[in-house]
């Protein structure tokens, strides 16, 4: 098997997505701009609503038997025009410090956006660090794809791009584990 397995793949790397730490000091230095996601090429709709915080701590087991470990942070929103004017980077920090008064939220923590107009299944979303235009701070959203974390991991190892070729096999999804 090739490590690289999908050569469209990216590499997904912790130092490329935000924090709810991160995104919560953006926010605090701008509190009266429009906070807008934006999502498939499009902004949400300016009424879109915050439904819900998840906080969680997750243990597993990578395809290559490799304990894994991490704390997670989903932010729901709901993408309807049901408001008549868009939620505030204030508004927003202010509804995330309100979770945090009940569940202990890491500011380190992986953070998922989780977006449904509604209608469609909810999607898994990443974010990118936030853009600051003229009153308004523009978050970017895009999908969440699955990885094999073994192959990621020697790919960073290897100081390579996320689709270069390799001519040799390496481990991946369990190959020369303990289990073969």
């Amino acid at each position: 098997m090739n490590a690289l397995g999908n050569d469209k793949a990216l590499i997904l790397s912790d130092s490329d997505e935000v924090t709810i730490g991160t995104l919560l000091d953006a926010l605090s230095r701008r509190p009266a701009d429009r906070l807008t996601f934006r999502y498939g090429g499009r902004p949400i709709r300016k009424g879109y609503h915050v439904t819900e915080v998840k906080a969680g701590s997750f243990a597993a087991l990578d395809c290559g038997a490799n304990p894994e470990a991490w704390t997670e942070i989903f932010v729901q929103l709901w993408d309807a025009d049901d408001a008549p004017e868009q939620m505030t980077a204030k508004k927003f920090a202010a509804i995330i410090g309100k979770v945090a008064d009940h569940v202990a939220l890491d500011r380190g923590a992986k953070l998922t956006f989780e977006v449904s107009d509604g209608v469609a299944p909810m999607q898994l979303h990443r974010a990118a660090s936030p853009a600051l235009n003229e009153g308004e701070i523009v978050i970017e959203l895009s999908p969440r794809p699955a990885s094999c974390k073994p192959r990621d991991r020697w790919l960073e190892s290897e100081g390579r791009s996320c689709c270069g070729a390799s001519d040799q096999p390496q481990p991946c999804c369990g190959q020369g584990s303990a289990g073969d």
